[in-house]
């Protein structure tokens, strides 16, 4: 059996692994466009490589997988979390687990998690082809498939939407491919000044729609980064897409509603009555973006007391802390972490297998399928679980 793996990626890899384990006497090569293999895996999580997640917080696929949940599903019911950090565990890579359900590597090192891959790939005997870009993939007249002139029983794409293009003889039906996981440019001069403060705590909505993100956000030089603007960004990637990254942005700073804001207004004017305005900020909210909210935003003095402040002041304040307004123009990519959304659609591929229903012997891994997750380690554990099934499933069939 020869298999011709398209994509040295983090699924990519995965895959010839456990293909080879499955099945040591197979040939498995590994096509790769770059000088080598598992670049991005090597940059993941910082440098640390958050390659998974404990799930621990996660009360429902959906909020987690956008795009996909019902395939995760299956799939990681097949190889979930447990599964994955046992994997590594087995190539002497042992895990930490955060307080926020990130799961990293103990050594903290991407760099050591992809040199385990490789030095597994080649003490299996996996051949690897970097440097090599992929034309073409077609189905052999005698069976199996040609992948570049060079026949192969079957075949594992596992690139990202890239080599779609060389797939569309084949008509396999596809979801047009969009980013994903990115920060948002702002187009308000007045928040640069305040670039590297986080609100720990905050709520994103798009106006007019029912995208809605919470999380920790950062104010950067161009708009705003953070958890809280990925999470979004990827809820509503293909809007966002569709407006061509232009909307208005409404930032709850303090994740509280307006009344909330308003109790809290009334008891520090009854209780600190002398104390100014600034000298209290709402809880998680840094001095400097109070100050800023207070002045620049609900234009009221800085030397104003509580004392002072009246119905008209507390609602300007609650209305600004729950639903601040900016208007958004654009996009930029989040360093690794850029993902697609789109791809394989799900109705092209068995549930279990990710076999394509429409050619047998081709399969899907990684970030080819319709799959895509907000930050955490769930992208990743998706390219461990999808190759994992594939792998199963080609071995499967010698069996």
């Amino acid at each position: 059996m020869k298999t011709a793996v398209i994509g040295g990626g983090a699924a990519g890899c995965f895959c010839a692994v456990q293909l080879k384990r499955n099945c040591p006497a197979a040939q498995v090569v590994v096509f790769e466009l770059g000088p080598t293999t598992m670049h991005k895996l090597s940059l993941t999580g910082g440098g640390r490589c958050n390659f998974t997640n404990s799930f621990e917080n996660v009360s429902s696929l959906e909020e987690v997988y956008p795009r996909g949940f019902r395939q995760m599903k299956k799939l990681l019911a097949a190889f979930n979390h447990k599964s994955t950090i046992e994997w590594f565990s087995l190539l002497g890579i042992g895990s930490i687990t955060e307080p926020d359900s990130r799961v990293f590597p103990s050594c903290m090192d991407a760099r050591k998690v992809v040199r385990s891959i490789q030095k597994e790939m080649l003490r299996l005997g996996v051949t690897i082809e970097c440097g090599h870009r992929v034309e073409s993939i077609v189905p052999a007249p005698q069976g199996g498939w040609t992948v570049d002139g060079h026949l192969f029983d079957n075949v594992v794409v596992t690139t990202g939407g890239g080599l779609l293009r060389a797939l569309s003889p084949l008509e396999i039906e596809t979801v047009k491919p969009v980013p994903s996981l990115f920060t948002l440019k702002l187009d308000c001069a007045v928040l640069k000044p305040l670039m590297g403060i986080c609100a720990p705590d905050s709520t994103l909505s798009i106006q007019g729609t029912a995208f809605k993100s919470r999380g920790p956000l950062l104010i950067t030089d161009w708009g705003i980064s953070g958890p809280a603007t990925l999470k979004l960004s990827s809820y509503a990637a293909r809007f966002l897409a569709e407006k061509q990254y232009s909307c208005i942005l409404n930032v709850n700073w303090v994740s509280l509603n307006q009344q909330e804001i308003k109790d809290w207004c009334l008891n520090l004017k009854a209780s600190c009555p002398k104390k100014l305005l600034t000298s209290t900020c709402p809880q998680g909210i840094p001095e400097r973006l109070w100050k800023f909210i207070l002045r620049e935003r609900c234009s009221l003095r800085e030397d104003l007391r509580w004392a002072e402040i009246g119905y008209k002041g507390m609602n300007r304040i609650s209305g600004t802390l729950t639903s601040d307004p900016y208007p958004v123009c654009g996009r930029a990519a989040f360093k690794e972490e850029f993902v697609t959304a789109g791809g394989i659609a799900a109705n092209a591929v068995e549930s279990s297998t990710l076999e394509c229903k429409k050619y047998p012997g081709l399969y899907f891994a990684g970030e080819v399928l319709d799959i895509d997750a907000v930050t955490g380690g769930f992208n990743l554990q998706a390219a461990w679980s999808t190759a994992f099934c594939v792998s199963a499933a080609i071995a499967g069939k010698r069996g």
